[in-house]
């Protein structure tokens, strides 16, 4: 079920200002959940605006990977926070609700391209992030990648 906005105003429907609020962010705010246990977490990401899947990298082992295991469903939020407005008790923001299915990436290829995204989308310059972390396929063993293949994005937008 998708909810949207009570204030139809301020829901985002534009598909290059939704495109461009998440090419501009640089973490998501992610949340899984397993036998009604919920697990939230923030990482960076890379987005592949050709296929619309946002990358992540993470260690080998962990909770994170532990939920994703027995439940791939998630939901998360990006936040673009322009500040809260004194005097006014209110919030000048856009926000992003992206649900969707994650994945570990399998695949060296897909790893590789995966990781290409996620440091071309945070870094100016991610050569020297390869040269000092990727010396040769077998680094990377070292680093999990995820996939999340979105499925559906509702926006919101402070209006005033």
């Amino acid at each position: 079920m998708l909810y949207h906005p009570k204030r139809v105003r301020n829901e985002i429907i534009d598909t290059t200002q939704i495109e461009n609020l998440i090419k501009q962010g640089d973490h998501i705010t992610l949340a899984l959940c397993v036998d009604s246990i919920p697990y939230i977490v923030t990482m960076s990401y890379g987005y592949d605006s050709n296929k619309e899947y946002i990358y992540f990298h993470c260690a080998n082992k962990g909770d994170k990977l532990d939920y994703i295991m027995k439940n791939s469903n998630v939901i998360g939020t990006i936040i673009k926070d322009n500040g809260y407005l004194r005097t006014k008790c209110d919030h000048d923001y856009e926000s992003l609700i992206i649900r969707g299915e994650i994945f570990i990436v399998e695949s060296l290829e897909e790893k590789k391209h995966g990781l290409q995204v996620l440091l071309n989308h945070l870094e100016e310059d991610p050569k020297p992030i390869f040269e000092r972390n990727i010396v040769n396929d077998e680094s990377y063993k070292k680093v999990t990648i995820l996939r999340l293949e979105i499925e559906s994005i509702i926006g919101k937008k402070y209006l005033g």
